[in-house]
């Protein structure tokens, strides 16, 4: 999927452990590898403890220092040094100690008296469960980091009081090269295993989806079944859902774009539209592990029956820049570069880039791809104005496109890489990159 990755300012290395694709655990034991790196990239921040926040929704960071445990709530703490620690609600200390870290629960830092003294106000009633649990680990003052997913509002007024509550601690958080991007950049062993694990999944769903698709019939330029009844997109959805869930994998939002749509690289396309042939059709799917986990991501064009030849023409160009990325690949070189490759050769051949003309909406309109692991977009960014570098461990996406709305079409490929400890580039996605879907019958 497209996205908008900042450039960092700088990378410290994480070196990855060997790449193995043996059986794993998704709650097995946090790596002594990251709780180093971790605690390097903590004493290089000047922090002494981390504490990660979070209500329901997703949270990747939550998910990371916990080792997948699934809470639907809570905190992790991370005393520099330490192991992290786990604080829920006692109706889920069960499933976070299937983490094999240490529980603590609300409870055990007084949180019914906290809220009753701050009159039901549950986020007055944190900040003396954070205090409780500053003075409890004897954490020494001083700079404390802040991460997390959450209401900004209620955050943007929490913030003041802990620091009014806990005066000899900084409560300090960054803008940009956090120590979760650090920690991101690189996949371990069990890491890659899972996402390869996603991609042979998703995989599987692309070719059922192509064979549903061709399982149909023309009728005039529509696609319909049997009965005649046409095809439409909210209909080819339903089956990918269905074919994601049956795989113990979430959808999150896929583009399945047509036509016009399909020329602005973040339609989703309309559920009601009916599939017709001849017209481009961009599917960028990017599920992950069920119940939040690592992604896969990965893009086809399709043209039904037969592709007009301006639809074909941008296809053999997109799939040439595809190639001229790959072989330009070396590890260890600015991930730009990639994308200037690519930028060279469309711009050599007319098509306007994010380069040539910054905020077009024609032509060669994003970067080239980014990392992905517990987030769909992550770091290395391979924009022309990163400055990441490609390394041993990276996952990345590769997707040149070309996309001219105002002709009714766009044209997107994108497969999932990653940077095996060799230096070779491998790639995760296993599934063909024809143009032409042709149907059965």
């Amino acid at each position: 999927m497209i996205g908008l990755i900042v450039p960092r300012l700088s990378c410290l290395h994480i070196a990855p452990a060997q790449f193995t694709m043996a059986a794993f655990s998704q709650e097995g034991k946090e790596s002594e590898l990251m709780k180093a790196d971790l605690d390097r990239l903590m004493q290089f921040r000047d922090l002494n403890a981390l504490i990660v926040a979070g209500n329901e929704s997703p949270n990747p960071f939550r998910y990371y220092l916990s080792n997948g445990a699934r809470i639907s709530d809570g905190l992790v703490f991370k005393l520099r040094g330490a192991d992290p620690v786990l604080i829920v609600s006692s109706m889920e200390t069960d499933e976070a100690a299937k983490s094999g870290l240490q529980v603590l629960s609300y409870h055990d830092l007084n949180y019914s008296a906290l809220i009753k003294a701050a009159n039901g106000v549950r986020a007055l009633a944190e900040v003396g469960m954070w205090d409780a649990l500053l003075r409890r680990f004897a954490v020494p003052e001083g700079r404390i980091g802040v991460y997390g997913t959450g209401d900004l509002g209620v955050f943007t007024a929490f913030l003041p009081e802990l620091a009014a509550r806990c005066p000899g601690y900084q409560f300090v958080g960054e803008l940009d090269l956090s120590i979760f991007d650090e920690a991101f950049l690189t996949k371990d062993a069990d890491e890659l295993a899972r996402i390869q694990s996603v991609a042979v999944r998703t995989s599987e769903v692309l070719r059922e989806t192509w064979d549903f698709i061709a399982s149909h019939r023309a009728q005039g330029d529509l696609v319909v079944d049997a009965g005649g009844t046409a095809l439409t997109i909210g209909a080819v959805k339903r089956f990918l859902r269905r074919a994601l869930f049956e795989r113990e994998l979430e959808e999150h939002g896929t583009i399945f774009a047509q036509g016009r749509d399909a020329g602005m690289p973040h339609s989703r396309g309309e559920e009601s539209d009916a599939l017709r042939l001849g017209q481009a059709i961009v599917f960028d799917l990017f599920p992950r592990e069920s119940g939040g986990g690592y992604f896969h991501d990965c893009t086809r064009t399709w043209c039904i029956g037969y592709a007009p030849d301006a639809v074909q023409r941008a296809y053999d160009e997109v799939m040439t820049a595809f190639q001229i990325a790959v072989d330009s690949f070396e590890v260890g070189m600015p991930a730009k570069a990639m994308q200037e490759t690519v930028q060279n050769y469309f711009e050599g051949r007319g098509h306007s880039t994010s380069r040539s003309h910054p905020g077009t909406t024609s032509g060669y309109v994003h970067s080239l791809g980014h990392g992905v692991g517990l987030n769909i977009h992550e770091r290395p960014s391979l924009s022309h104005l990163s400055q990441d570098t490609l390394q041993h461990g990276n996952v990345i996406s590769i997707e040149p496109g070309l996309y001219y709305p105002d002709q009714g079409f766009g044209v997107r490929v994108e497969d999932l890489f990653y940077i095996d400890q060799d230096g070779a580039l491998i790639r995760l996605t296993d599934f063909k990159h024809d143009l032409i879907l042709p149907m059965i019958s």
